[in-house]
């Protein structure tokens, strides 16, 4: 399956989160402020601050300050992310079919 060295804990966990699942959400259709965030999810800017901590440490988004404002955080996707992710359901998805195949071959040979 997934390469040992390729641990998805701390993205599925990110991931896990229906808060952190709708900013990822809201940031599949644009890049946002993290203000934006936090209006748009009904949350303080404290919250969405620590939801952003846990995205950006799992690789899920990565941030950008505007030269012409430094205080302002720019949150995008990193479409990368999810890569040993789409790899290991595709793996998963595999073996499931090929366990299915064969229970199907062993069910037609019994009839």
């Amino acid at each position: 399956m997934v390469d040992r060295g390729q641990d998805l804990t701390p993205l599925l966990q990110a991931l896990a989160d229906p808060t952190r699942l709708g900013v990822v959400q809201l940031l599949s259709t644009r890049p946002r402020r993290a203000g934006e965030l936090a209006d748009a999810s009904g949350l303080s800017a404290q919250a969405m601050s620590k939801h952003l901590r846990v995205l950006l440490l799992a690789g899920v988004v990565t941030d950008e300050r505007p030269p012409e404002d430094a205080r302002v955080r720019v949150f995008r996707l990193r479409p990368d992310s999810v890569v040993a992710l789409r790899t290991w359901l595709d793996q998963l998805q595999a073996h499931w079919d090929d366990q299915l195949h064969a229970f199907k071959r062993h069910v037609e040979r019994k009839r």
